[in-house]
């Protein structure tokens, strides 16, 4: 959430800076602004609302100077409105902070200004940073900036710029992501590496405690302390056409599409004939095979695909396994002991109570495996091991590529535990990996025709309520279709155990009420073709989620969308798929901007 760029040399930097914001829309924000140094002097441009109302300010007030920082706000600390945009500044309006995260001593720090006399102009916790750099400065902004962070409580990127150096941009890093782009006579700094893709590949990855001087000719590195440190130029291994849209209207909807050669992808780098292959796993066989319980935590969609990878841990290396809300893990004092495994999964690997539960778990001695799709994030860095799930970048706000990339990532681990385990053997072994080489195909398929799904749309983007049913390893897409369609249609729904439906829930049900059932071929069909007459029986609009060639599922159905058949233990990686695509429809039907869902950020690097 929020999003930082800044950019130093020779062009004029409030082009680079809309453009760069503009591709960290998707993390969410609600104002954005710049502040620039021209000839000499700080001049700024903020506003609440799209970046585009911004963009028409400066057509209307251009600003010159190449030097500046930007900033899109998700807001935490004080109300959406002008003076709260960032950047923020000093008494003066000498020197411009912008920054992600959130400073939990503000108020005593705020307090401590006051009685110096800083006037305080918004109510945001960022704006003691500029009072507490002009309160430390003396002619040096980054010694000044440096003392500052020091007394900072929380999670912090920080960008600072000042007309009394105007030939430099200080930054630091604690809790939250901060990268440096490496140019020729330029130099940038941003919270995410797509909004510096169209000026350098070249990037360096600041680590919590570190600092960073960037000139237009170079970048120095300092830790916290003000010690000179080398850091690792490193290249960017995603292209500029990895985070466009391409020919389609939406990042979801090419997202989406992608799943396919997400699935391939993943099975080319972790499938080596009949062998499973984990190149940064770092865990020895001898330490696995001890594992007696697996915690996974997670959050939002990552929370469900652990909960699917439950089912996976349980069935195939018979390890006792136990799948927690991140939020939740880190504050109820967890039991933890030396023959536990954590999995810590998280697409973005910045998002806070994810990295908080992580912290715990190693804070005791457990060893962490995550899987991760950004292979440089802090969850990555700080793990023993990770599975990366090679997803590419998801732009989209409501996560779609990674779910499925995490629920096959989980599924290959599971059996390489269950090899290790010698639960699994060797031709049930081959047997359940030969299906999964059929995935991206019946992928494809689902995609192919989408037609009926866009007609569905149709007929139901005007409901104001659905509920989502599964059962057994099915469940957790009953939740997370529910949740697709909370994030990106603002329509109330819900998903539920189909089986716990009748004890409460199935009041609701109702002749106005879609009831989307998800009830592929598997052991329990029969238990869920039951509830799903039960709801039948009380007038629910049924949409069933049902295997080809199910006949038996229209009896109890007014519509059925029907998957490829497939092992029950993979049907999640399929179902999910209708349900991604239905939640889409529906949103751009009611003229919804599905990648920029209101109060959403692709990655919560707060709590």
């Amino acid at each position: 959430m929020c999003g930082i760029v800044g950019y130093i040399g020779d062009k004029l930097a409030d082009s680079v800076l809309i453009v760069g914001l503009e591709r960290l829309e998707y993390r969410g924000y609600d104002s954005a602004g710049v502040a620039v140094i021209e000839e000499g002097e700080l001049i700024y441009r903020k506003k609440k609302g799209k970046i585009k109302i911004l963009r028409e300010i400066l057509e209307k007030n251009p600003v010159g100077g190449n030097i500046g920082i930007g900033h899109t706000r998700w807001a935490t600390h004080g109300e959406v409105s002008d003076e709260n945009a960032h950047p923020h500044f000093d008494c003066n309006k000498k020197i411009a902070v912008v920054h992600n995260g959130i400073i939990e001593n503000y108020i005593e720090l705020k307090e401590e200004l006051i009685k110096k006399g800083h006037i305080f102009s918004s109510t945001t916790d960022t704006e003691v940073i500029a009072h507490l750099i002009e309160e430390n400065f003396n002619g040096d902004l980054f010694e000044a900036t440096r003392k500052t962070v020091k007394l900072l409580k929380g999670a912090f990127a920080i960008c600072v710029i000042s007309e009394k150096e105007p030939d430099k941009i200080v930054v630091a890093r604690f809790g939250s992501p901060l990268i440096v782009g490496i140019g020729k006579d330029e130099n940038f700094v941003a919270s995410d590496v797509p909004a510096l893709l169209p000026h350098t590949k070249s990037f360096v990855y600041l680590k919590d405690s570190e600092m960073a001087v960037l000139y237009k000719d170079k970048v120095l590195f300092f830790d916290f302390d003000g010690n000179k440190i080398e850091k690792k130029i490193e290249r960017a291994s995603v292209e500029i056409y990895d985070v466009d849209k391409g020919d389609y209207p939406y990042y979801m909807l090419k997202e989406i599409y992608e799943q396919p050669e997400v699935a391939e992808r993943i099975l080319n780098d972790k499938l080596k004939g009949d062998e499973i292959f984990f190149e940064n796993l770092n865990l020895s066989k001898s330490f696995l095979s001890k594992v007696k319980r697996v915690i996974i935590h997670a959050c939002g969609t990552s929370f469900h695909a652990g909960l699917v990878g439950r089912f996976f841990l349980e069935k195939f290396a018979r390890v006792y396994t136990e799948v927690d809300i991140s939020s939740e893990f880190r504050y109820r004092n967890p039991l933890l002991e030396g023959d536990t495994l954590m999995i810590a999964i998280s697409q973005s690997g910045e998002t806070a109570d994810t990295i908080a539960g992580l912290r715990e778990a190693k804070s005791k001695f457990i060893k962490v495996l995550s899987i991760v799709n950004q292979e440089k994030s802090t969850i990555a860095r700080e793990s023993d091991g990770i599975i990366p799930i090679k997803a590419g970048p998801e732009i989209g706000v409501a996560s779609t590529k990674a779910y499925t990339g995490e629920i096959l990532c989980l599924y290959l681990f599971s059996l390489y535990l269950g090899r290790i385990n010698y639960v699994v053997g060797e031709e049930e072994f081959k047997r359940y990996l030969k299906p999964l080489r059929d995935i991206p195909m019946k992928i494809r398929k689902i995609l192919s025709d989408t037609s009926f799904i866009e007609e569905l749309s149709d007929k139901y983007h005007k409901s104001k309520d659905f509920i989502f049913l599964g059962r057994g390893i099915n469940y957790p897409t009953a939740l997370e279709g529910a949740l697709k369609l909370k994030e990106i249609s603002y329509i109330h729904a819900t998903g539920y155990p189909a089986g716990e439906f009748k004890h409460g829930p199935i009041a609701l049900i109702n002749p106005n009420m879609p009831c989307v059932c998800i009830s592929p071929k598997s052991e329990i069909y029969d238990k869920m073709f039951s509830n799903i007459k039960e709801v039948a029986a009380r007038k629910g609009i049924i949409i069933s989620v049902a295997t080809e060639g199910d006949e038996k599922i229209k009896e109890v159905s007014k519509h059925v969308i029907y998957i490829p058949d497939i092992i029950e233990e993979l049907s999640p990686v399929l179902s999910i798929i209708p349900l991604q695509l239905l939640s889409y429809f529906i949103a751009t039907k009611l003229g919804l901007d599905v990648d920029k869902p209101r109060n959403l950020a692709k990655s919560v690097t707060v709590e």
